[in-house]
């Protein structure tokens, strides 16, 4: 299993618009190979917003399916300005991509009340 961080500087005061957009999904709950995706706000930093878009993937093929495929595509346009940028604003500072290989993970033991 692999997953996938994308971590995106915004500008502050925007992450929760755009973490808007990822509450429906838009394709890749249906796309083979795909575990799960999670969507982290990074607390604490005082000059942009930071979110992380974590994906989780049965493989790395599964992924680069995904990234070629017209679904993601789609999922990926450039959306229209939103009307509280300026002329030469962004609301989108930058993004980082990483690819971790999971070598451990736990799940809850089943507790017993």
């Amino acid at each position: 299993m692999i997953m996938v961080s994308n971590t995106i500087h915004i500008k502050k005061g925007f992450a929760d618009k755009v973490i808007e957009g990822f509450k429906q999904p838009k394709g890749i709950q249906n796309f083979a190979g795909f575990i799960r995706m999670e969507v982290l706000k990074t607390e604490g930093i005082e000059e942009h917003d930071e979110i992380k878009v974590c994906t989780f993937w049965d493989n790395r093929e599964a992924f680069e399916a995904w990234t070629n495929s017209n679904s993601f595509k789609q999922a990926h346009e450039r959306r229209q300005k939103q009307p509280e940028e300026k002329k030469g604003e962004q609301i989108m500072l930058g993004s980082k991509m990483t690819m971790h290989d999971v070598v451990v993970a736990h799940e809850p033991a089943n507790q017993i009340s």
